[in-house]
């Protein structure tokens, strides 16, 4: 269960560093867990982090950062990796959408501000949506349930985040202007890769 619940939550910091610009409700959780700060070991010791009120740390570092990793220079989302156009597909032909709709997974594209249901936050926080559904099924001892969540969420893995996200992290770590999104990135693509290797070897065993 604890197991279960930190990929969660992992899943949940991830997806929402990753989907849109950081608030200062953001950075102060960051800053305040020891946890995450270990986690994010150049942001951990970076002087701007420190020195800088959070507002001033957004306004003069991070926002012109997300925007450079996010809308500038690199695309954030599975299509582009995947179609041979590097169209993004933002309709229902999305290749994520059938998993989405099984599993009662809805993305509120006003709140999250992205154009496509497979922007690399979005894949995360569906990955979120699964451990917390799992963490439900193991409270009512349904281990059918939990077979299949975890059976789905390597599923999910295999065939979306694990073929592309890597390319896109790994050049989110070359262009990112502050630690907080090299390390942002850093975390996310041994995060991925291991939490894949774990449901490999565990789901269904």
């Amino acid at each position: 269960m604890e197991q279960t619940q930190a990929r969660s939550n992992i899943y949940a910091l991830l997806s929402r560093v990753l989907m849109q610009e950081a608030d200062t409700e953001l950075i102060d959780i960051i800053n305040n867990d020891d946890a995450i700060l270990e986690m994010m070991p150049n942001y951990k010791v970076w002087d701007a982090r420190t020195t800088l009120q959070s507002s001033e740390l957004i306004e003069k570092h991070l926002s012109p950062d997300f925007t450079n990793i996010s809308l500038l220079h690199l695309i954030p989302y599975e299509t582009f990796y995947t179609r041979e156009d590097q169209m993004i597909e933002t309709g229902g032909a999305n290749p994520v959408t059938d998993m989405y709709s099984a599993y009662d997974f809805m993305v509120d594209f006003a709140e999250a501000r992205v154009v496509s249901a497979d922007h690399i936050g979005v894949e995360m926080e569906f990955m979120h949506h699964l451990c917390e559904a799992q963490i439900k099924a193991m409270n009512d001892n349904d281990s059918e349930a939990v077979e299949e969540l975890m059976n789905v969420e390597r599923e999910f893995l295999d065939k979306h985040l694990v073929r592309w996200a890597p390319l896109y992290l790994l050049n989110m770590k070359h262009e990112s202007r502050s630690p907080l999104y090299y390390d942002a990135a850093d975390m996310a693509l041994e995060f991925i890769l291991s939490d894949y290797q774990y449901l490999s070897e565990t789901a269904g065993a």
